[in-house]
């Protein structure tokens, strides 16, 4: 490589992990080593079953990890890398790394990425979680993939209303047909009866004509397959799928009492094994407009009410949507960078609130804002950076991510600061809170940096958690807000809703439970000193901490938990029937079990309410 491209691959691994941890000598001294090799689409790189002596940093392009049995286990782009669970060791590959794009890749010797572990060992030790992680990752979409298989009929699925041709007409014009509706096989029918199948011929077929130096004006009958195998349209994926692995064919017409209604492909039945979060969510990071976006997005809360359908973990639904929500975010900012240009100084594109803690629902809005280099110059730069958060917010809104009603986003010039300016916000709201001023800024410690330069956003977190760690004028304002969070229950335990107006007869699960909880953490957390932005996770440092006790942490997370499946479930009804998703609930319409155990989890955030109110003075300020 010339001193250019040298310097240009060193940028490129300075900018992601676990690289970008070392010391630009190191990465110079790496980047020496490395050789480029480009790869096309569909081109396999490394084989399950096959050695490897390599590790692949993806400088453009995506790459599809593979288990043995076919099974997705993850899609990668650019700045991540693959071929590491097989250097250092003499075991074959588990997987197939597949180039699913045109790709670059930059190939790091295997002598060369051991030395590097041993001499830095943090970097073998995120290569190593990250292999634990597909494999989890595996066991996990092969017992989804296989729910889905055995419970979907080839009719839901099918190509209806296939191209056909006639058997009376030649090898050319079967070709030239296949080469207009780009398609690789080809039924054919009676030239009397249209939807009686006489066979099918593939692009398999026409490379034997080449090769066999068959004239292309013999008939099409003279290459087709006459003895087809045909399913009918009511006969599941699953077995569909075997009979095509077990006689090497890659089409299947669909025939209904004699008739040809639709074929099926081995692609079709590999989709159904794909409607996981990991290629969603890699549609969206490869969307270059709104529409796109939009579209891979819904997709994204489709999987997600699939996963609440299928009685998935409320914990691991919203880790999904917050991290379809995350690459949203992240290609949003790109296209809007794209456009506008490079921007004049460093940033932090930040999310606050549900999505920054990783707890999204499919009713989260907008939450987010802009932090920016203190060597911002509102004369000449805010011009960009009012463009950047107006275009990121109205693309986030156009694909799906409703604007926040309270207007707390990026677009707003009162979150769009220096990074001294966030420092004096968190300084002035710890040491001279004003309570309506909390209402909003309380949600500002909920922060995690999507895009941009992420040390900036690492660097005011980290100083408003300091500030919040001691200051027990602010920690009482907090107490207040989370024990005026009143569960909506009755004195003698009944479940209290709303008497009038549009969620009439509904109680809101969110106002006096999910959020109650959340305050309680956030404020638990930052007297712990906790830098941990989730509920559940601020909780356990709390706990360990000694703030608050093991019984009370494990109460709260559990009704913490339940609650959030509540809401799941409730918004993937509103989902369904196409409208706004919701936290409202109506206890009608549960069992006489769930009514008892939301009950109890409306008593138990009660009661650690009580204990706040008696450990601070809430009615005080």
């Amino acid at each position: 490589m010339s001193t250019v491209e040298l310097e240009e691959v060193a940028r490129f691994l300075a900018e992601h992990e676990p690289f970008s941890d070392l010391h630009p000598a190191a990465i110079a001294e790496l980047t020496a080593t490395i050789t480029i090799r480009y790869v096309r689409r569909d081109t396999p790189i490394v084989a399950a079953g096959a050695s490897n002596d390599e590790l692949y940093v993806i400088r453009a392009g995506a790459v599809d990890i593979r288990a043995a049995d076919g099974v997705l286990l993850d899609r990668r782009d650019a700045g991540r890398a693959f071929g590491h669970s097989t250097l250092g060791t003499t075991e074959p590959s588990l997987y197939d790394m597949v180039a699913v794009e045109d790709s670059l890749l930059l190939c790091i010797p295997e002598t060369v990425f051991v030395s590097l572990c041993a001499q830095y060992p943090a970097i073998g030790q995120y290569f190593d979680s990250q292999s634990g992680r597909v494999a989890h990752a595996a066991q996990q979409l092969r017992e989804t993939a296989a729910s889905t298989l055995l419970s979907t009929a080839l009719d839901e699925i099918m190509v209806t209303d296939p191209v056909v041709i006639e058997h009376t007409v030649t090898i050319a014009d079967a070709a030239q047909r296949m080469v207009e509706h780009r398609i690789s096989c080809l039924p054919i029918v009676s030239a009397t009866t249209e939807d009686t199948l006489a066979g099918i011929i593939t692009d398999k077929d026409l490379r034997r004509v080449v090769g066999e130096r068959i004239a292309p004006d013999n008939p099409v009958t003279a290459i087709m397959t006459a003895d087809v195998l045909t399913a009918t349209p009511d006969t599941p994926a699953f077995a569909a799928m075997l009979t095509m692995a077990e006689r090497h064919i890659h089409h299947l017409p669909i025939v209904d009492r004699g008739r040809l209604v639709g074929i099926v492909a081995t692609g079709d039945l590999l989709r159904l094994t794909q409607q996981d979060p990991m290629f969603v969510i890699g549609d969206i990071s490869r969307a270059t407009d709104t529409s796109a976006l939009a579209t891979s997005y819904h997709g994204a809360k489709a999987v997600a009410c699939s996963l609440i359908e299928r009685s998935g973990k409320a914990s691991d639904v919203a880790h999904m949507m917050t991290t379809a929500t995350d690459t949203l975010t992240r290609r949003a900012v790109a296209i809007a960078v794209e456009e506008l240009g490079a921007p004049p100084v460093d940033f932090a594109f930040v999310t606050v609130g549900s999505q920054a803690r990783q707890e999204m629902g499919l009713a989260s809005d907008q939450d987010n804002a802009l932090i920016l280099s203190d060597n911002f110059d509102p004369a000449a730069d805010d011009a960009y950076f009012a463009a950047l958060g107006e275009r990121v917010t109205r693309m986030l809104a156009a694909a799906g991510q409703p604007l926040c009603p309270g207007n707390m986003m990026a677009s707003n010039p009162q979150w769009r600061l220096t990074t001294a300016q966030w420092k004096q916000h968190f300084a002035t709201w710890t040491t001279d809170p004003q309570p309506d001023a909390l209402l909003n800024a309380q949600i500002f410690f909920d922060m995690r940096p999507i895009a941009g330069v992420p040390a900036l956003a690492t660097e005011v977190h980290e100083f408003a958690v300091d500030q919040a760690a001691g200051a027990r004028r602010f920690q009482a304002h907090l107490a207040a807000l989370a024990t005026r969070r009143e569960p909506p229950l009755g004195v003698f335990r009944g479940l209290v809703v709303d008497r009038s107006g549009e969620y009439a007869n509904t109680l809101d699960i969110k106002k006096g439970g999910i959020a109650a909880v959340v305050q309680m953490a956030r404020l638990y957390g930052l007297v712990a000193g906790s830098y941990a932005i989730g509920t559940t996770a601020r909780l356990a440092d709390a706990s360990e901490a000694g703030v608050i006790s093991a019984a009370g942490a494990h109460q709260l997370i559990d009704a913490f938990d339940l609650l959030t499946t509540f809401a799941q479930q409730a918004q993937v009804t509103a989902f369904r029937a196409e409208e706004q998703p919701h936290y409202h609930l109506n206890p009608k319409l549960l069992s006489k079990m769930q009514r008892e155990t939301l009950r109890d989890a409306f008593a138990c955030i009660k009661s650690m309410q009580q204990a706040l109110a008696n450990k601070y003075p809430v009615h005080q300020v």
